[in-house]
């Protein structure tokens, strides 16, 4: 039987939202919903992918690179704000202006008393009709990587990054308990009616998968409603250690999801689930290559 020991029950929020064309109602609704998460109970929130604007890669436009801030910049401090005055964890998902010429799409986190614990910049970039990610942004040079914070180790992914396994088993393996993936995924009009449920299930079966493999909680954040041709599908969702979803957002209304998670699950997960023991780690130099060619 699991020890009362081991309960570290913490309550996570996933604000699922609409944006407007304008970033200052956008981030205005973000904190707002944020303040009314903490005041709910939540201990850490996570925003969805790019939260301050309306999805931008839709085109290849020059002009959204104006969109894009520095970290530090004034998105990023009102966060930080924000954190400190509720006296919780944040991941906000941005636009980062590095330099002249080079953008990231960027996830910070800050502690409860407002600090910057650090970044994650998305590591695999998209080029897909309405996606053009790799007109905007360079790939993450950071690494995976999880964050201590008051509450738990959080790891942090971005959208893309949710389909690769490698991903999710890295991060893990910094110690990460939950896995965060803010996303913005969604539906092209013209494959929605005939594809449209078999897209949304290999998208949620596929994070359920990591929490399965790595022992772990999944929360995917995803916003919601009609930009431009995409239809984004909502349906932001927790799924615990064993791969079940606890909680799950519709797929057409703004929602704040909160969601109670016992970390000490993990060890009861792990220790009855073994992967991470019986991996073999002498095995897998072929994951190093980009296709193993037959000799």
């Amino acid at each position: 039987m699991e020890s009362n020991a081991n309960n570290r029950k913490i309550s996570v929020a996933l604000v699922q939202m609409t944006c407007t064309e304008a970033k200052e109602p956008n981030v205005e609704k973000a904190l707002s919903r944020i303040a009314d998460a903490a005041d709910r109970g939540a201990n850490v929130i996570c925003l969805q992918e790019l939260f301050h604007n309306q999805y931008p890669c839709q085109t290849e436009d020059h002009e959204r690179f104006a969109e894009a801030e520095a970290i530090p910049g004034p998105t990023s401090r009102l966060l930080a704000e924000t954190a400190r005055k509720h006296e919780v964890v944040i991941v906000g998902s941005m636009f980062e202006r590095r330099a002249h010429g080079l953008y990231h799409n960027t996830a910070v986190v800050f502690d409860v008393d407002g600090s910057q614990l650090g970044m994650y910049r998305k590591m695999h970039i998209p080029d897909d009709p309405l996606f053009y990610e790799k007109f905007y942004f360079t790939p993450g040079d950071l690494g995976f990587r999880s964050f201590q914070t008051r509450f738990g180790r959080i790891g942090v992914c971005v959208c893309w990054d949710q389909w690769f396994p490698e991903a999710a088993r890295l991060t893990a393996l910094t110690g990460a308990e939950i896995l965060f993936y803010p996303t913005a995924i969604g539906w092209l009009p013209e494959e929605k009616e005939i594809y449209g449920a078999s897209q949304h299930s290999a998208w949620e079966t596929m994070m359920r998968s990591h929490a399965i493999a790595n022992g772990v909680f999944v929360a995917a954040p995803n916003r919601v409603g009609h930009e431009g041709k995409l239809q984004f599908w909502g349906a932001s969702f927790v799924a615990d250690p064993y791969g079940q979803v606890v909680a799950r957002a519709s797929h057409d209304a703004e929602e704040t999801l909160i969601v109670e998670c016992d970390l000490g699950t993990l060890d009861t997960a792990r220790t009855h689930w073994p992967f991470l023991r019986d991996r073999r780690i002498d095995a897998y130099a072929g994951l190093g290559k980009r296709f193993i060619d037959d000799e």
